[in-house]
This record gives structure tokens, sequence and C-alpha cells, in this order.
């Protein structure tokens, strides 16, 4: 059902709500947009370190992650923002009200920590809205079926808030950070990086993936699924920032830029498993332990079932790391195998549009690293992704070389890439 008043959606993250003249300078700036006409609904976060806070006192008394007891903890961090915000909007003369997830509607699976958002009813919000109210509702929770505080894991907060705007139709779903937008790399690690106008769904998804911090993968998935244009902004300044919209620069399909940005990300571990003398395929064992832990794969290989010896590698999430090496030892131990795991690794990501198109890319992105004496390990392609596995000291370095490699530093439109590779080639 479509909301009888125009909506915006804004969502305020943890550094731009990090003190309370912070929260003061995000209701202003809700105010101002309230006044030019849309109702607004606000997704929060917790407040810039509060979740670190409360991990930690969990840590402290040993408790289990994830568990039912600590989304209930985790959930705090929003409720408090939340409220606050509603508190000073009021006091700025905007009526406002605050809502929990389970206020607003919002009911997840029933994965603690990794919970996904499966409907939102809304009804709450959008009389509220329709009252002229601004409506602050907690990112990051819902309730499951039992009626329990289930978490959506880390940026969970961006998903929150395009379910909502999704869900309210809203004209657009603002994501407001510490940053001018989403970049061509990291500026904290590559000041040349450059801020993109704007972005396709399908790359920044990718991006997310691949290692930027700026939004969540999730987020941009269903952004795209329920066609709501998304916009990264700075809390801070008036800078325009990003748009990630489905749309075309008008330039001829074949002249567009290719590589748009390169990521990276250092929350990965390497996994090797092997069993020799055994011609079983435990694949499928290995992926349901993987599964059971809701673990993320990338960059996979393995053996063939001809061989007479099980081989597989992948990447996992550092921070995952523990949660499946018992199991996987327990597995492989059966069969006489072993697991290593390798933490001392990055992930680097050249990330575009038609990438296995440009064979050259390849070639390219390998001749680059090796010329500035990075050594590397697994690759993976792509249409939309070149990944490669760096030593987790260099993949700064790798970054930077690949930034100047595909010439994202400059703000021109690009020319067609070189098909002769060696070449000087744009891209």
């Amino acid at each position: 059902m479509k909301t009888t008043v125009d909506v915006l959606v804004q969502k305020y993250g943890g550094t731009s709500l990090q003190t309370l003249d912070c929260v003061r300078h995000a209701a202003l700036r809700i105010a101002a947009a309230r006044r030019r006409g849309p109702s607004v609904a606000v997704v929060v976060s917790a407040r810039g370190g509060r979740t670190d806070d409360l991990l930690r006192l969990a840590a402290d008394i040993g408790a289990p992650s994830p568990s039912r007891e600590l989304d209930q903890l985790l959930a705090v961090g929003e409720q408090e923002s939340a409220a606050l915000m509603a508190l000073t909007l009021n006091r700025l003369g905007v009526p406002a009200i605050s809502l929990t997830g389970h206020q607003a509607g919002i009911e997840t699976t029933d994965r603690h920590g990794e919970a996904l958002i499966s409907r939102i009813g809304a009804a709450r919000v959008r009389a509220a809205l329709e009252a002229g109210q601004v409506v602050v509702v907690t990112g990051f929770q819902g309730v499951d079926h039992a009626g329990d505080i289930a978490t959506l894991g880390r940026g969970g907060s961006d998903t929150t808030a395009v379910a909502l705007a999704a869900r309210l139709r809203a004209s657009a779903c603002e994501i407001y950070t510490d940053v001018d937008g989403v970049f061509s790399a990291d500026p904290r690690i590559l000041p040349a990086a450059r801020c993109l106008p704007w972005v396709q769904p399908g790359v920044m998804a990718e991006m997310a993936f691949a290692g930027a911090r700026i939004l969540h993968t999730r987020c941009i998935e269903l952004a795209a699924m329920e066609g709501v244009e998304v916009r990264v902004r700075n809390a801070s300044s008036q800078a325009p920032g990003t748009t990630v919209v489905d749309r075309q620069d008008g330039r001829p399909l074949e002249t567009r830029r290719a590589v748009v940005a390169v990521t990276h990300d250092t929350d990965v571990a390497r996994v090797l498993v092997h069993c020799r003398d055994i011609r079983r395929d435990l694949a499928p064992e290995v992926f349901e332990v993987l599964a059971a832990q809701g673990a993320v794969v990338d960059l996979v290989a393995r053996s063939g079932t001809y061989e007479n010896e099980f081989r597989m590698g992948f990447t996992i999430r550092r921070s995952q790391a523990d949660s499946v090496r018992a199991a996987l030892h327990e597995l492989t131990a059966a069969f006489g195998g072993g697991v290593h795991f390798d933490e001392n690794v990055g992930k680097v990501s050249v990330v575009g549009m038609g990438l296995l198109s440009r064979p050259e890319y390849t070639a390219r992105l390998m001749a680059a690293l090796a010329a500035a004496g990075i050594p590397t390990s697994w690759i993976s392609t792509s249409q939309m992704r070149l990944s490669v596995i760096v030593p987790r000291e260099r993949t700064a370095d790798a970054v930077e070389t690949l930034h100047r490699e595909f010439h994202l530093d400059r703000h021109e439109p690009a020319d067609v890439a070189s098909a002769t590779f060696g070449r000087s080639a744009t891209v």
C-alpha cells in the first residue's frame, strides 16, 4: 500500500551521532528536509563506538556470540540513538516519535547476529507520518517469529533504511556518513581517490562485498531489487555525494569507463582443506559447515573427483574463522585430512563492468602488481570484479598500484581501453 504523503528516508550512521552536538547537527538537517515538504522517516545507528563498548562488555563476561541475549544487549545502542534524536527534534519544535524495530513492524528471520528482514508492517510508521511527525526508527534490528529481538549484522542499519524506503515507496533513501560519498578507492589510504557522482547498483554491490565499507552489501542488493534510489552524503557538509542508481552517462556503450574503483578487504582468511588418498567429494560437507555458521565464501578452487586426494581452497572473513575452525578440523580429521588457516592476507579487487570482455585487464592487474614487487596468490575473475589475494601488509600498496594502473585519478571521460596489452591504455 502506498503512503498517502511524499516520504524521504534518511539514515544516520554512528559517527554522525557520536556526540550530542552531532545529534543536534543531524536533527537540524532533518528539520530542514521536513520544511522542504516531504514527510521524513529517519533510521539511526548506535552512536559511534557504542556497539563496540557493548561487545566488550559481553566478552568480559564470556557471553557467546551470536546469541539471543547478545542481540538483546546490542539493540540498546540504536534505541538510545533513536530516543535522543526524537528528544532533540521535539526540542527544536519538530514533532517526532522514536520507534524500535518491533514498534515499526520490522519482522526478521531468527538467525541472531545475521538476521534477514522478512517483512515490514509499517502501519504505525505511516500513521505517524500522516499525522505530521518525523518517525525515528532504530536500525540494525527487528523481531523474529518468537517475538525476540534479532540484529542484522554490522552495517545492518543501511538495510533497515532501504527496506523502510521500499515499503513506504519513498522518493529516495539518503545515507549520511562521515565521508563525501563513494570513492574510487578508500580515501583514508589513497588521498588521490575520486568521489564518484553516481554508481550503478550492481557495481556498488560488488564494491561493498569486496571491501568498500560505505554501504552494507545487503542494502544495495535490496535497493536494486526494489528500485530504491540511494544517495550517500556527508552528514557534516553540503557536498552532493554519490547517487546509486541504474542510469547511463550518455556516451556510447563501448566507450564507457569499464573500471570504476579499486577496493580492499583485510578481514580475510585463506583456508586450505586437504584429505589424501580419498576419492570422496567432501565439498558438499565443507559448504554445509560454512553455511551453518553463515560464513561468506569467496575465491573457491578445488580438486576434481578424478584425483586421488581431495583439496579445496577458499577465502572467508577472518572474523568468522574461529566459528568454523573446529567443525572443519573435525570433518577432515575423520578422513585423515586437515585444515590450514592463513590470516595474514588481504584481498584487493578491481570493480567495474564488462571486465571479462576485456581480458587484457587481468593481465594488466597481474603485471602491475608484479612490477611493484607485490606477491599475489589466488585470483578470481568475473564480469564485474577481478580479485586477487596479496600479503596483508602490502594491501594498501596494491590499492595504490592498481588505482594508478587503471587511471582512476582522472576526472575526464575515459577512452576505449587499448586492446593491445603493454601499450599505454585508459579505461
